[in-house]
């Protein structure tokens, strides 16, 4: 039997993973599937019911400790030299026994691939040409994407394909970005769209890791009733599991919102206060993203999607540790001009004169929002990736 071993470092990177392999195994079902996921719980690959070869640990900072050095040190307060070693151990262990391995997302990744002394293709989600204008790649990546035994490097856009090729690395190729295979509709959200001079639907994606998320939506419902007491506009909020309902109704009491079921779609709860109403939605972040109009995001990968979409973005940083001021702006560098960042350090009232003014000006904007959409092409992609990424590691395994 083939044996494919997947390694990532990030929850972009696992689903980016995860979403290739449905793709590998709906072609090739012979194929023995594993997996190291090295930052988080590795969920995408727990949903998917693929072996985890060693621990996992959720660290405090998400695997993001670069942006600050202070989260790198409670990452080791928490254990991350043990974890780390033990995934490595466990990586080398197994390794042998693999033909192949995809190494999804940064030096780590492409590091720990190199050493196990067998054939890998480095999927490099966490590097781009648009962040810099040109690339910027540590020396031991370098080595590890010129290794003889680096079979293929798939790449995030064109634009990082196309500078990697000019610097040698011929083996390097845009297939398309896979998280855009993860966004198709289910139905759960009705979105109140019939009236041709309703107000813009707006999607809000507070994150997915907790405290963090549960903070971040508190910041944006706090936009939600600013903006939403002095300008028409609808909220649909893409909650994940970790943000139980129970945690829902702690934040509405905190925050003076009236929390509702919906008796009809369990998947819906209503938040209301004065005359603003937000409506929250479970497993329904596709439908929300396909639905909406402009964006307030808190997250990484979902910001990507949207942007993806051709959605214009506007991006709230919040106290962290993921989605702080710097990790905003770097991801506004990468996706162009389909995003706007707020300012820091601002002041409640600060912040709402300035989402209501973005919310004004974007939506009154055709031509703007027109250039989101050629923008979302060019910066992200269209749907595909998966798929075309699995036929090329089914080459690599089948040569």
């Amino acid at each position: 039997m083939i044996r494919l071993l997947c390694l990532s470092n990030g929850h972009g990177e696992d689903l980016n993973t995860g979403l290739i392999i449905d793709a590998l195994q709906k072609v090739a079902s012979e194929i023995d599937v594993l997996a190291m996921p090295i930052a988080g719980a590795g969920t995408a690959y727990k949903n998917r019911q693929i072996p985890i070869i060693g621990p996992t640990q959720t660290m405090p900072s998400g695997g993001i400790f670069y942006m600050n050095p202070l989260f790198f040190l409670r990452d080791v307060f928490s254990g991350l030299i043990l974890l780390t070693w033990q995934q490595l151990q466990a990586t080398l262990k197994i390794a042998p026994t693999c033909d192949l391995i995809l190494a999804t997302g940064d030096i780590v990744v492409l590091g720990l691939a190199w050493l196990t002394g067998r054939p890998f293709c480095g999927f490099i989600v966490s590097t781009s040409s648009y962040y810099e204008g040109h690339l910027k790649i540590p020396a031991l990546a370098w080595a590890c994407l010129r290794s003889r035994r680096c079979q293929a490097v798939y790449t995030r856009d064109a634009f990082t394909a196309q500078e990697l090729q000019g610097k040698g690395i011929t083996k390097a190729k845009f297939l398309g970005y896979p998280i855009m295979d993860a966004i198709q509709p289910q139905g759960l959200v009705v979105t109140p769209k019939d009236q041709a001079n309703s107000p813009p639907l707006i999607a809000l994606f507070p994150g997915s890791r907790v405290p963090e998320a549960a903070h971040n939506l508190k910041q944006l419902l706090s936009l939600c009733f600013g903006v939403g007491s002095m300008t028409p506009a609808q909220f649909l909020v893409a909650l994940v599991a970790v943000l139980t309902p129970q945690m829902l109704e702690e934040i509405s009491q905190l925050e003076g919102w009236h929390l509702q079921l919906d008796l009809k779609n369990p998947h819906h709860l209503r938040l209301s206060k004065s005359n603003v109403t937000v409506h929250c939605y479970y497993q329904a972040f596709a439908d929300i993203l396909q639905s909406c109009d402009l964006v307030w995001g808190m997250a990484g990968t979902a910001v990507e999607q949207a942007v993806g979409l051709g959605k214009p973005v506007l991006q709230i940083p919040g106290p962290g540790p993921q989605f702080t001021y710097r990790f905003a702006e770097a991801q506004n560098r990468l996706l162009g001009s389909s995003v706007q960042t707020l300012a820091p350090n601002l002041d409640r009232d600060e912040q709402i004169q300035q989402v209501g003014a973005w919310v004004k000006a974007t939506w009154n904007n055709p031509t703007y929002l027109q250039a989101c959409q050629v923008n979302g092409r060019e910066r992200v992609g269209h749907s595909g990736g998966s798929q075309a990424i699995a036929r090329d590691l089914l080459q690599q395994l089948e040569s």
